[in-house]
């Protein structure tokens, strides 16, 4: 079934936006600029309320909320929040049909949308910014957003660009509108299970992308597991198998640093897939390609000293994330540690042969101790500062022509000492630097 398409009218739709963070306040903003009014908001955490002028004690307001998302046509919750969790969630799971997310929404206002819509485990925001510039360079006009950049609802639709949308697993799993023209899964390993309740839970909402798609829309796939699922389930787009071969043929004309090191090959074959399939000229590809330039706190080479080099890779944040960097460097100082995700384990294997030692930061230093004891050397720092002060101490032990790699890729999330990973990334250079240069 197509995409029914949605005009916005005061006296016909109602919402209710549940969630005031960057994607709820981009729909209340869209919803401005449009001069619809017939919208209702709120959010758990009160000082976010107060920005939309509720007052600290607000128990009316919950109340007419609450009333509210029984009558609404749509309930628009912002990308994490569990309904499970959340202070409404009775409300919540008893209207669980009306929920949708921004993706959602801005494919009802746009159903003849052109997209690629992107998503799985580790690297999609790479490959995303990775197209992007590739289609930028065949002088495409692109638009890219989602859960990289902007939120989709703040991008300008003018011109008919082609739009190339990172989507997360929270966006998809209350999916119910979105219909790429292209639609792409890169991977899934287990991640976000304590938000999703279980690996089926988390793979069905990836595949959510396929559910609208019709025989004129594409979903590339390159895994064995995930294409007999999608052909199990009988979706009805074209499936395009992408090869790796095809990119390992091009892969040494491509003079780039950062993606033969930092960015995996099976990815990168999307980009090369897609690209045949929009007709771009192999050598317009390849150059295109050669004069790109990777993403902060992915793999992100941002300092050099002498025989040092320091690699931000904040972004990491489960241990397969983590394994890019670990196996395709050598000489290891690696910091690592945060809040571990449900059900992840740290496999080093013959990865500790590029690592000289480990460093341990972050309010659960007893799980990474338990998982590196008698595996590698390490040392429990509790806090980036600390662990950086250290790694010069140990630097000194070392031959001085030796070619050392300083590693922050902490195999897990943020949230217990810093509010996001592009934070922890940014205090990770600054400290970097700071010893750096005092370094002799």
């Amino acid at each position: 079934m197509d995409v029914p398409s949605l005009i916005l009218d005061n006296d016909e739709n109602s919402f209710c936006i549940y969630g005031l963070g960057k994607t709820g306040s981009s729909v209340v903003n869209y919803f401005n600029r449009k001069g619809f009014t017939e919208y209702k908001v709120w959010d758990d955490d009160k000082i976010l309320r107060s920005t939309y002028g509720f007052r600290n004690s607000s128990q009316k307001e919950e109340e007419l909320f609450s009333q509210h998302l029984d009558s609404t046509q749509y309930i628009v919750l912002s990308p994490g929040i569990n309904i499970k969790k959340a202070k409404l969630k009775k409300k919540l799971i008893k209207n669980k049909h009306k929920i949708i997310s921004d993706l959602d929404l801005f494919y009802l206002l746009n159903p003849k949308i052109r997209t690629i819509l992107i998503t799985g485990t580790n690297g999609k925001s790479t490959i995303c910014k990775i197209l992007e510039h590739v289609f930028k360079e065949n002088n495409i006009n692109v638009k890219l957003g989602g859960n990289i950049g902007k939120p989709i609802l703040d991008l300008d639709i003018k011109g008919d660009p082609m739009f190339i949308i990172e989507a997360s697993s929270f966006q998809l799993a209350y999916s119910k509108f979105i219909k790429p023209k292209s639609a792409v899964i890169l991977n899934v390993i287990k991640d976000h299970l304590d938000w999703h309740g279980s690996f089926k839970n988390y793979l069905n909402s990836k595949f959510n992308i396929f559910a609208k798609q019709n025989n004129k829309d594409i979903a590339y796939l390159n895994n064995k597991f995930l294409i007999k699922k999608f052909l199990r389930e009988k979706y009805k787009s074209k499936l395009k198998t992408v090869n790796i071969k095809h990119y390992l043929k091009i892969k040494d004309k491509i003079k780039n640093d950062y993606l033969k090191t930092s960015v995996d090959d099976e990815n990168m074959s999307f980009v090369y897939a897609i690209s045949k399939k929009f007709n771009f000229k192999q050598q317009t590809v390849i150059k295109s390609l050669k004069s790109f330039k990777g993403l902060s706190h992915r793999q992100e080479f941002f300092y050099k000293k002498k025989n040092l080099v320091f690699i931000n890779d904040s972004k990491a944040t489960s241990f397969d994330s983590a394994k890019f960097s670990l196996r395709n460097k050598k000489n290891i100082f690696w910091i690592v540690g945060g809040l571990p995700k449900k059900g992840d384990k740290l496999y080093l294997g013959n990865l500790t042969k590029n690592i000289i030692k480990t460093y341990i930061i972050g309010k659960h230093m007893k799980f990474f101790k338990k998982q590196l004891a008698g595996k590698i050397k390490f040392k429990l720092c509790r806090n980036l500062k600390k662990a950086i002060s250290d790694i010069f101490q140990d630097i000194k032990k070392i031959e001085k022509d030796k070619k050392i790699t300083i590693l922050f890729s902490p195999a897990s999330a943020s949230y217990d000492q810093y509010d996001n990973f592009e934070n922890r990334g940014n205090e990770f250079k600054r400290l970097s630097k700071l010893y750096a240069k005092r370094f002799k």
